[in-house]
């Protein structure tokens, strides 16, 4: 049998050159292990083929084709020279003859599997099949086949070892069997595969027949190994057992899906979401209180009853051991500190913290998520947030959830009923999930501008704390602390290049700012340092120092935008100081009243809602009925028209707050006596003259106290509201406590004689006044300011 031998190696050419200048013959060997590059004599096996070089041919890269025809088996006896070459004795090792039945039927056993395995090999020719049947000698019929099929070199050894004939035959017949059973599965796969692939694209072939081969091969393909590793995460997330039943169950649709799916991707989306929850990662809180203490004084000036309460609720925990109370809403106006706090008391007690902004949100959705059956589906931004934090009990503060709104997708107040009710939120569900899921240990707080909007019963879940404007004093502190080392920082300033003395805050606090809060007064003061920024860069010199004092604030914001300490220059007649609230905090509310020759009609002016307008009704009723006491005529309804205006007619306002303003307005009016300009009240009256209470009196007091007023009226039944302020306030106002407009009088109006009549009290020429109701009142409705 002639075989072409490449030869390339130094002594492998030295051989060839020794054998063709003499017998022609060299010995055939393997090499057990082909990355050896210069093989020893332990690297080569020792038995091979003695064969005859029939042919050389030299190649122009030096490398030695040559033609060999073997001659027969051999083993090496000695390595007689192996510096230039491998120079060996050898001896021939003969067939050792067996049985000639046994061998007749091997010879038989081995035709006939080689006939099956060339039918099955396409590789293979035919005419191969009808050498091997010519071929009488078993032992050259088993080298002859062996020669022909692909296999690696141990096997191919094993058969060139095997000197007995029948031992030969055994083995390769067990090689043709093990062949015969893979070629069959081949068939099979290839069988299996045509029938799918009219209606399968050329990928989706080649995937399914990988699939095919490495499921015959015990193997796994990469579907298998991410379904694998999904398993192993579901495990390791530590899930209650409904949610890794379900988990369980997507992981088991996933293994049948293939891997263009376009369900197999939301599988995955919901798998990965789930895993990723922190089912059972908690951190560890710190309910140090006074260390908790320490943290809210640094991070915050003033808010007493929030830090109280607040500590209170650390203080139950510890002695408790569990953290479980009431959601807290912390609900007073813009830039009083609400979400800084929220910050302040995730840091204190050592958890993570997110703020979720409801303002504006109108989808049901946001709150328990989208189905995940429908396209883009998430879970809900609470959902969202714990994954993100990567902690089961974080503090979430819920910010604006007095804005939310609702439309055709649902009301987000309402989904929110069950994610702040303790005893329901341990098995919250959302609809991504389609699991319950355990808010308990989350820590909830809430922030509001206003409570009315908030639903009732979202509000009864909540302990509400209200957080009052700032008090000029509290300003100072905040500003002096806080808010000018922050925007020194901000603009790039150091502290010796800009200095603020306290009269400069003051003067901003004063003139430059009307608010509850500090975010006017923030940016006032960055105004400043960014107009410093600039004149630092301008010098000449870094080195520039500047120290605001109250005469240089005006250089560098302006004119001043507010008056401070004065509400009016003097006392007029049919001008009251009223008190209103609003969202961000009180304001004063000027109610005018003019009297003109008409005939009787009220005007009410100044955008007012509908309870304003009520409550100017009623207080004009109760002029009409006493008009004798207030020393007025009894037809003025029928010759004087009556001009009631709230200023500011762009803001809508409404509430029953000023009544008894309204009511010392028009009487002072139809009356002629002024009303002391440093006098402000606030306060329902009734057709009978009694003055009832109302609500945000400390934000009224401190927006009248900004404004320089020295007297404030109130009712007797909101005694209680003063405890709330702040004593520097209360030391510097005076308080009237009243339950009639009779006493509301006495204070209000100017007592100095020689006032000179008005026109309304002049006599009348055209007898009694007829027994008519006062003119409708029109004006639009608004809900901006509330008295």
């Amino acid at each position: 049998m002639m075989i072409p031998l490449f030869v390339g190696r130094p002594k492998s050419l030295k051989a060839i050159e020794k054998a063709i200048d003499g017998t022609r013959e060299i010995l055939v060997v393997s090499q057990k292990s082909a990355a050896v590059d210069e093989p020893q004599p332990k690297d080569v096996y020792h038995v091979g083929t003695v064969c005859q070089i029939q042919q050389m041919l030299k190649l122009p890269d030096g490398i030695i084709k040559i033609q060999v025809e073997g001659l027969y088996r051999a083993r090496i006896k000695d390595f007689i020279d192996t510096q230039e070459t491998f120079e060996v004795t050898v001896e021939e090792v003969p067939d050792v003859p067996a049985d000639d039945a046994k061998l007749t039927t091997g010879r038989k056993n081995v035709l006939s599997l080689f006939e099956a395995y060339v039918k099955l090999n396409k590789k293979i020719a035919p005419e191969l099949l009808q050498t091997a049947t010519g071929v009488t000698d078993p032992g050259r019929l088993a080298d002859i086949i062996m020669a022909n099929m692909n296999q690696k070199v141990e096997v191919k050894q094993e058969i060139l070892e095997a000197f007995d004939q029948g031992k030969r035959l055994e083995l390769l017949a067990d090689l043709l069997n093990k062949e015969i059973k893979i070629l069959n599965i081949e068939k099979k796969i290839r069988g299996r595969v045509r029938k799918q692939m009219e209606n399968l694209q050329k990928e989706h072939y080649l995937r399914d027949q990988m699939k095919s081969i490495q499921k015959e091969l015990g193997e796994t393909d990469q579907t298998q190994a991410e379904v694998e590793e999904y398993r192993r995460k579901v495990k390791e997330a530590q899930m209650p057992e409904s949610a890794e039943e379900k988990c369980l169950k997507e992981v088991e649709k996933l293994s049948k899906m293939t891997s263009a799916s376009a369900e197999g991707g939301v599988i995955r989306n919901y798998l990965d979401i789930m895993c990723d929850l922190p089912w059972s990662k908690t951190t560890k809180d710190r309910l140090d209180v006074v260390r908790a203490e320490k943290i809210l004084n640094d991070d915050h000036y003033g808010l007493e009853e929030p830090k109280q309460r607040v500590l209170e609720f650390l203080a139950v925990c510890k002695l408790k051991k569990t953290i479980k109370g009431p959601i807290i809403c912390f609900l007073g106006p813009p830039g009083v500190g609400k979400t800084s706090l929220g910050r302040s008391i995730a840091r204190a007690m050592g958890r993570k913290f997110a703020r979720i902004s409801l303002g504006g949100m109108r989808d049901e959705a946001e709150i328990r998520g989208h189905r995940k059956t429908y396209v883009g589906a998430m879970p809900g931004r609470i959902i969202q947030t714990i994954r993100r934090l990567g902690s089961n009990n974080p503090l979430i503060l819920l910010d604006e959830i007095d804005k939310t709104g609702s439309d055709f997708k649902g009301d987000p107040a309402s989904a929110l009923l069950e994610v702040l009710d303790p005893e329901q939120n341990s098995t919250f569900t959302d609809h991504y999930l389609g699991v319950p899921f355990d808010l308990s240990k989350v820590l909830f707080i809430t922030t509001a501008n206003v409570p009315h909007t908030i639903p009732e019963p979202l509000r009864d879940r909540m302990e509400i704390i209200h957080i009052p404007g700032y008090t000029e004093e509290e300003k100072l502190e905040i500003g002096a602390r806080y808010l000018v080392t922050k925007q020194r920082k901000e603009n790039g300033i150091k502290t010796s290049q800009l200095q603020f003395s306290n009269r400069a805050l003051i003067h901003c606090i004063r003139y430059y700012t009307r608010e509850a809060g500090v975010r006017e007064l923030e940016r006032k003061i960055g105004s400043i340092c960014r107009k410093v920024a600039r004149k630092i860069i301008n010098a000449r010199s870094r080195k520039l120092r500047i120290r605001m004092a109250e005469k240089s604030v005006k250089r560098y914001l302006g004119i001043p935008k507010y008056r401070y300490g004065k509400a009016e220059e003097k006392n007029e007649v049919g001008l009251v100081m009223g008190l209103a609230w609003t969202q961000v905090g009180g304001t004063i509310l000027p109610i005018e009243v003019v009297t003109m020759s008409g005939t009787g009609k009220v005007i009410l002016t100044g955008q007012l809602g509908k309870v304003m307008q009520e409550s100017a009704q009623a207080a004009v009723s109760y002029v009409r009925t006493r008009v004798n006491d207030f020393k007025i005529r009894r037809d003025f309804y029928k010759r004087v028209d009556v001009h009631i205006h709230a200023p500011e007619g762009a803001i809508p306002k409404d509430g029953p707050s000023a009544g008894v303003t309204i009511g010392t307005a028009v009487i002072s009016a139809l009356s002629g006596i002024p009303v002391r300009r440093d006098v402000a009240m606030t306060g329902e009256i009734t057709l009978k003259g009694k003055v009832l209470p109302v609500g945000g009196i400390k934000e009224k007091v401190l927006a009248a106290f900004r404004t320089g007023i020295k007297t404030i009226i109130l009712c007797e039944e909101n005694r209680k509201d003063l405890e709330d302020i702040p004593p520097k306030i209360y030391k510097k106002i005076k308080f009237h406590l009243v339950s009639h407009i009779s006493q509301v009088l006495d204070v209000a109006l100017v007592k100095e004689p020689g006032h000179p009549p008005s026109a309304i009290r002049q006599p009348s020429t055209d007898g009694a006044a007829p027994d008519v109701s006062p003119a409708t009142l029109r004006s639009a409705v608004g809900e901006e300011a509330t008295c």
